[in-house]
C-alpha cells in the first residue's frame, strides 16, 4: 500500500474522523454503488447498523447524523458545515429522505438507523452494516463497511482502498524508518524530498505544492475562526470554549512578555483547533479529527516563534509529518477504537514533533529521533470521551501534546540523532500496546474518565 501525503491530511468536518467522516464516506459510496449499478431507483428502504465503538460512542461523536447525509450524497471534503443541521431536521421532520439528493424513500430513523451497543463485525471495533430493500422487502444489496481511523474506509473484506492500490509504485518505497532513513543516504535526499518525490510521480509538482498549501490556509482558517467564536460547544457537558479567551489575553496584555507565553500560544493554537472540530466546524485531519489541533498548533509555533521560518519550512513540515503518519497507518493504526488515544493524540504529536524538526533543518535521524520521543512518551494513552463526545479530554489533551511535540523537537535537535530506541520500536510497541489494551479505554466510553465524571 502506497499513501498520499493527502491520505494522512484531508479536509474534513468534526467532531471525528472514524466516527463522522468515515460513516459519511461509507453512506454516500453505499448509495453511489447502488446508482453505479442501476438499483437505486428500485430501493425502497435503507437500513444501517452501527456496531461496536460508533454504536457505543456514534451519538456524541454525530454518527447518526453523518450516515444521513451521507445517504444525502455529502462528503466531508466538500459539506458545507452550516447545511448539515438543516438537512437532518428536514429528514427527521419528514420521515423521508434523498438518496444522492435524487431518489426521495421514507426513512423511519428509530427503526431503520440502529445502534448495535453490544455486538462487533468481526474486523474492526468501526463497523457498518448497509441494507437496501426493494419492492416486498427483497434485499437488493446487503454491505459492510469499517471506519479504520483518519477518515480511511474499507468495504467488506478488501485489504486496502480501491483508490490507494491503483496508484503507479512510486520511486522510493518504504515500510519502515529504518528503510527511510536508508533511502535517504543512499540517494541522498532529505526525507521531504523523498516524500515529495514520491507524490510527483502522481501529480506535477506545483500542484502537490498548493494542495499542501491548501492545507494550511484550511488550518489557519480554522485557528482563526476558533479564536473568534464564543459560547458552549455542543452536548450535554456544555462545555464553555477556552481559545477566544486565552486569545484575547494574549493579545490585549500589557505587561511584558513572561518566558513561558510562548506555550501559551501553543495551548490556544491547540485549543481553538479542537473547539472548532468539537462543533462540527471545517478542520484538517492530521491524522485523525480528534488530534486535528496538534499539527496546526506547532505549525504555528514554528511560524511565529522560530527566526527565519518561512512557506518552504511549512512544505518540509508537512511532508515529514506525512510521511511519519503513514509508518503508523501501515505498521500500527491511526484509530481511537484499535489503538485508544496513543494512535490519535499520539501519533499526531510524533508526526509534529518530526515535521518541526524538518523544518528547522534537521537531519533524517534527528527527525527519526523526535518522533520517536513523541510516541514513547504517550504509549498507553487511553481513548476514554466523557459523554461519548469528543471534547473532555480531547480538546486539552491536544495543548498536552502539542507542547510535548515541541519540545520533542527540541531534545531531539539537541542531539545528534543517535539513540537507543529507534522510531520502529516505538511503533511496534505502541502497536502491542493497543491490542494488550482493554476495549473499555479504545473509544467506547466504558472505562477512564467516561465513567468517573458526570455527564451533567
Amino acid at each position: 500500500m502506497s499513501l498520499s501525503v493527502f491520505e494522512i491530511f484531508k479536509v474534513g468536518i468534526g467532531p471525528s474522523s472514524s466516527h463522522t467522516m468515515g460513516p459519511m464516506r461509507a453512506a454516500r459510496e453505499f448509495v453511489l454503488g447502488l446508482k453505479r449499478d442501476a438499483l437505486l431507483d428500485a430501493a425502497q428502504q435503507i437500513a444501517v447498523r452501527l456496531y461496536g465503538s460508533l454504536a457505543l460512542t456514534g451519538v456524541g461523536h454525530g454518527t447518526d447524523r453523518a450516515v444521513l447525509v451521507g445517504l444525502e450524497g455529502a462528503e466531508p471534503e466538500t459539506v458545507d458545515p452550516d447545511s448539515i443541521e438543516p438537512a437532518i431536521a428536514r429528514i427527521r421532520q419528514s420521515g423521508r429522505i434523498r438518496l444522492l439528493g435524487e431518489h426521495e424513500i421514507a426513512f423511519d430513523e428509530p427503526l431503520q438507523l440502529l445502534f448495535m451497543r453490544h455486538e462487533r463485525l468481526p474486523r474492526h471495533s468501526n463497523g457498518m452494516r448497509f441494507t437496501a430493500l426493494g419492492a416486498q422487502a427483497k434485499v437488493l444489496r446487503e454491505e459492510d463497511y469499517y471506519s479504520v481511523g483518519g477518515g480511511f474506509i474499507l468495504r467488506g473484506d478488501e485489504e486496502e482502498a480501491p483508490d490507494a492500490g491503483a496508484r503507479a509504485p512510486p520511486p522510493y518505497p518504504f515500510t519502515s524508518g529504518a528503510e527511510l532513513l536508508a533511502l535517504c543516504r543512499e540517494h541522498g535526499l532529505e526525507i521531504f524530498e523523498l516524500v515529495l518525490a514520491n507524490e510527483c510521480s502522481w501529480a506535477p509538482e506545483k500542484e502537490v505544492r498548493a494542495k499542501l498549501l491548501h492545507l494550511w490556509e484550511v488550518m489557519q482558517a480554522c485557528v482563526e475562526r476558533g479564536f473568534r467564536q464564543s459560547g458552549l460547544l455542543p452536548g450535554v457537558l456544555k462545555v464553555r470554549r477556552r481559545a477566544p479567551r486565552m486569545y484575547r489575553m494574549l493579545t490585549e496584555s500589557t505587561s511584558p512578555p513572561g518566558p513561558l507565553d510562548v506555550m501559551d500560544w501553543v495551548n490556544a493554537y491547540a485549543l481553538a483547533v479542537n473547539e472548532e472540530n468539537a462543533a462540527g466546524g471545517r478542520v484538517v485531519t492530521a491524522p485523525t479529527n480528534g488530534a486535528a489541533g496538534i499539527v496546526p498548533a506547532v505549525l504555528h509555533f514554528y511560524l511565529r516563534f522560530e527566526p527565519g521560518a518561512n512557506q518552504e519550512g511549512v512544505i518540509r513540515f508537512l511532508l515529514t509529518a506525512a510521511a511519519m503518519g503513514m509508518l503508523y497507518k501501515r505498521n500500527a493504526s491511526i484509530s481511537g477504537a484499535e489503538m485508544g488515544c496513543q494512535g490519535e493524540v499520539g501519533v499526531a504529536c510524533s508526526m509534529a514533533a518530526a515535521g518541526l524538526v524538518a523544518a528547522l533543518q534537521g537531519t533524517a535521524e534527528q527527525i527519526e529521533n523526535a518522533a520517536e520521543i513523541g510516541m514513547e512518551h504517550n504509549l498507553g494513552l487511553t481513548c476514554d470521551p466523557v459523554a461519548g463526545l469528543v471534547q473532555i479530554p480531547c480538546i486539552e489533551r491536544n495543548a498536552m501534546g502539542s507542547v510535548k511535540a515541541v519540545n520533542a523537537a527540541r531534545l531531539a535537535m539537541r542531539g545528534d540523532g543517535t539513540h537507543k530506541v529507534s522510531l520502529d520500536q516505538v511503533i511496534a510497541t505502541m502497536r502491542q500496546t493497543g491490542a494488550d489494551m482493554s476495549t473499555i479505554y479504545k473509544e467506547t466510553s466504558q472505562g477512564g474518565l467516561a465513567v468517573n465524571v458526570p455527564e451533567c
